[in-house]
């Protein structure tokens, strides 16, 4: 296991917000109005968190989940959130999602799917399933590893996981279930549990039926924090990425949901690309920004930002080649060691062939890479025969340098779109 020095932070001056949760939920509220500077922003939600935490259970954690990377199944696995972390060291990391089946019929061969560095927190598990039994006894077995949160799939659309798998965004139809869900993984975690899911399903898709689902779910259970997918999700057939294209976004809903349930800690989602465009949805009072493809595909441009545009901090002035030398020691580190050459090279490299997204000699840096694919053994021989391709003077360029891109406007005249406020109707809404 390489410990890459520098890139595990803990700060020691600050209340945790994990602590309290599952003591007192109704209690607990991130709901921090936005200050236009970072770093009192941070400051701001600290403050907001010590007026509601006289308990507390123990050291302090990391700084709060302004910035997260969605989970993506076959992109956010060790070697991506291994890089992730040594460009931006706040930024919140998802493992891909695994399914609760997995982790219980795999007990022998946990640390494959569980296993991680201690440098990648602050990290979140999430986990899918329609067992509840399973879902009990994944969390169970999950606890030895030390996530920082349990997050539950709601939010998939893909058949394979909603269609043959009975869980993912289906479970929206069935809030009931997500509650007991949710109360069983909480009871048998002591960190805190998270839900991920979209705005609605096939024709339930109305504002109120999505108030229904989170009254419903954070009134049967300890869930207090909910990861919103702003499109709802079609279960005719297309596929994921149609569904990631297809539904309009509908922000609004979003900032809806902060207004109606003051008590709870909301994170946006969707269409959201880059730092200048999560910056300008904090503007607007979001509680954190969940980002996707953006972060995996211009990780250099995206995460490069993240902890001095989002969170204040000084520029760490790491440079791509400073990156790359640590990197080569995890990745050779990693090679061959679940048997039958895997990882490989290529698996292992994966994550790095966007490093250089727009760079001159990024074009020759990816088919050189696909050469030595073919014949490297370890990261430093791949490391020698590609990065010949690329200046001095990228691999040299400080983090975070020039103006990053975006829209600012994406979530302008937001609030004078927003539905009628939503009234619980309990009876009808917790027992329905």
């Amino acid at each position: 296991m390489v410990k890459f020095s520098a890139y595990s932070l803990m700060i020691s001056s600050f209340t945790p917000f994990h602590s309290i949760i599952l003591k007192n939920p109704r209690r607990f509220s991130r709901n921090i109005p936005f200050n236009h500077s970072a770093k009192s922003r941070v400051t701001s939600y600290y403050q907001n968190v010590q007026l509601h935490t006289e308990d507390v259970m123990g050291a302090s954690r990391y700084l709060p989940p302004l910035f997260s990377v969605a989970p993506m199944m076959e992109w956010t696995d060790n070697h991506y959130r291994t890089l992730a972390r040594l460009i931006s060291k706040h930024a919140w990391l998802y493992t891909e999602m695994l399914a609760a089946e997995t982790i219980v019929y795999q007990q022998g061969n946990l640390d494959k799917f569980l296993g991680y560095s201690p440098e990648q927190h602050p990290i979140v598990l999430q986990i899918g399933g329609s067992k509840l039994e399973n879902l009990a006894k994944a969390t169970e077995l999950a606890n030895a590893y030390n996530y920082d949160e349990i997050n539950f799939n709601c939010g998939c659309p893909s058949p394979k996981v909603a269609g043959h798998g009975c869980f993912g965004v289906r479970l929206m139809l069935d809030p009931k279930f997500v509650g007991e869900a949710m109360s069983v993984i909480a009871a048998n975690t002591n960190v805190p549990v998270s839900v991920k899911c979209r705005i609605g399903v096939d024709d339930h898709d109305s504002y109120n039926e999505l108030c229904d689902f989170i009254y419903k779910v954070s009134s049967l259970s300890p869930t207090r924090h909910f990861i919103i997918h702003s499109r709802k999700a079609l279960l005719n057939g297309i596929s994921p990425a149609d569904n990631r294209r297809i539904p309009p976004l509908k922000y609004e809903f979003y900032y809806a949901l902060l207004r109606d349930f003051p008590d709870l800690t909301f994170t946006i989602n969707g269409g959201i690309n880059s730092v200048v465009e999560a910056n300008a949805a904090l503007r607007e009072g979001a509680h954190g920004v969940m980002v996707g493809r953006a972060a995996y595909h211009y990780p250099w441009q995206t995460l490069g930002h993240v902890d001095t545009a989002i969170y204040g901090a000084p520029s760490s002035g790491i440079t791509r080649r400073e990156i790359l030398q640590r990197y080569q020691k995890y990745g050779d580190s990693v090679l061959g060691k679940d048997g039958n050459n895997r990882p490989n090279i290529r698996e292992v490299a994966k994550p790095l062939l966007n490093l250089f997204y727009s760079e001159p000699g990024n074009g020759l840096w990816k088919r050189k890479a696909d050469s030595a694919f073919m014949h490297c053994k370890t990261m430093k021989s791949f490391f020698e025969e590609t990065l010949v391709a690329i200046p001095d003077s990228v691999l040299d360029a400080p983090i975070a340098g020039g103006v990053p891109s975006g829209r600012e406007d994406l979530f302008a005249n937001v609030h004078d779109l927003l539905p009628p406020q939503y009234h619980a109707r309990e009876e009808e809404a917790l027992y329905a």
